[in-house]
């Protein structure tokens, strides 16, 4: 899989060859965007060599997890940050590389000295004043002593505020998910450094214990757990936060009789199965909105639109993004010009995308971008909801299950029984004023009211 992160992999194995010495290799931004990232899985261990396309790691950036492949051949001589880091900063040493004939012995010490350099940004933002400390308590080494030495067995409670501590990544997401404050650990590794074993092997000091039994329970025994935040998580929370705050929401809400979709629906499934032998291709509902999504967005091309703020960006194809529920958070993917496709090509297609999607293995293009989208909660039991926008594009629909409603009608009982669905329009006011916006709704319901118009 050729991308910049296999560039700049094959750049550092290039070095090493010129060099025939061990260099270090720094973590890659996969966008222009992309300033930290996670440590999914190490696919090669220490000491293990490697062939050109061989899959080295898996990175985990703000939507998917994405292999490092090999451009060249060479040996993994050692790993600075391990499985399940998060939050490594772009250009981050995360391992040391080298070759056939390479003298590996020198790894761990390069790796070492990589991870216990701080990050240059926050190394120019520490304040001078904690450099003139020392000088001003220079005077009185032997007091500074005492009390050192009196509190060598309890906790480093009186660290400074805004002092750094300086632990490895994995110690830090134990840490964080078992409610051990750092401040209180004393790091064994290169320069004081907080290294896994130092948290795994930490015991809460007397002076918790004695807070547990005057009624302040230890963090050990917290009765909650903090998860960690993954960059997918951070980026949606962004996202939706800016969308919310920032996008002038209005609501449209209409009932669809789905009545007739439901026998198509029933038709063309027994056809296809026939046809293939099998079930093979079997069209869903959903399929059905999206076709009739697009079909509308042709109609009133004014929602098919994007707002970028000095200017309102129309789509020329309907690009429709599909929301899609994974174990790490929302993400959606997208079928590009769907007004060109037909039921089973939609529906195979996203098929695809959504298996993609929950393997955390989409690419790039496949969720970035889009003119509009689709959120179906209706296989959840929702009958109705309304869904924040997914800028920069106008609009999102949201879409409740199909329900047997009772509704008025000319007959002898004076009622009748539909298919009726809720289908409710976000719109951002700054593109879509409320006339277009309820022209585009009263197409798709009649699109799909009578779904054979866009089978023509």
């Amino acid at each position: 899989m050729a991308s910049s992160l296999t560039r700049v992999f094959q750049r550092h194995m290039h070095v090493s060859a010129r060099r025939h010495a061990l260099s270090k290799f720094s973590m890659p931004a996969m966008s222009p965007t992309m300033t930290e990232g996670g440590i999914a899985t190490w696919k090669k261990k220490e000491g293990e060599s490697f062939t050109a396309g061989d899959v080295l790691l898996e990175i985990e950036t703000d939507k998917a997890t994405m292999d490092v492949e090999a451009q060249d051949d060479g040996i993994l001589a050692k790993i600075i940050v391990n499985d399940g880091a998060k939050n490594v900063a772009v250009g981050s040493p995360i391992a040391i590389v080298g070759e056939e004939g390479d003298d590996l012995a020198g790894a761990a010490d390069m790796a070492a000295e990589a991870a216990s350099a701080p990050p240059p940004k926050e190394e120019s933002s520490s304040p001078p004043k904690e450099e003139s400390k020392p000088k001003e308590d220079a005077p009185k080494p032997k007091e500074e002593s005492k009390s050192e030495q009196s509190s060598k067995s309890a906790p480093k409670e009186e660290l400074a505020k805004g002092s750094r501590i300086f632990a490895s990544p994995i110690a830090k997401k134990i840490a964080l998910e078992r409610g051990i404050p750092l401040a209180q650990i004393k790091g064994t590794g290169p320069e004081g450094r907080i290294i896994r074993t130092d948290v795994e092997s930490y015991k809460p000091s007397a002076a918790a214990a004695t807070s547990t039994s005057a009624g302040v329970p230890a963090a050990a025994e917290a009765e909650y757990t903090d998860i960690p935040l993954s960059n997918m998580r951070k980026t949606i929370a962004s996202r939706l936060t800016s969308s919310k705050q920032e996008a002038p929401h209005y609501y449209l809400t209409v009932d669809i009789d789905m009545s007739r979709v439901l026998k198509l629906r029933e038709v063309f499934n027994k056809s296809l199965s026939e046809k293939d032998g099998g079930d093979k291709v079997k069209l869903s509902v959903n399929d059905f909105i999206i076709k009739a999504s697009a079909c509308a967005l042709r109609d009133v091309p004014d929602v098919n639109a994007g707002w970028l703020g000095d200017a309102i960006r129309q789509y020329k194809n309907a690009d429709i993004s599909v929301a899609v529920a994974t174990p790490n958070g929302l993400i959606t993917p997208i079928v590009r010009n769907v007004g060109g496709k037909g039921l089973a090509g939609i529906s195979s297609e996203v098929k695809a995308l959504a298996k993609k999607a929950r393997d955390g293995k989409l690419a790039p293009q496949e969720y970035q971008g889009g003119s509009f989208t689709i959120s179906n909660l209706g296989m959840y039991g929702i009958s109705h909801f309304t869904a924040i926008i997914n800028t920069p594009q106008a609009g999102i629909l949201a879409l409740g299950g199909v329900n047997p409603t009772l509704v008025p009608a000319d007959n002898e009982k004076g009622f009748e029984t539909k298919q009726i669905m809720k289908a409710t329009l976000s719109v951002d006011h700054r593109v879509v004023d409320g006339a277009v916006g309820a022209q585009w709704v009263g197409a798709f319901k009649n699109y799909l009211e009578n779904p054979l118009s866009f089978m023509l």
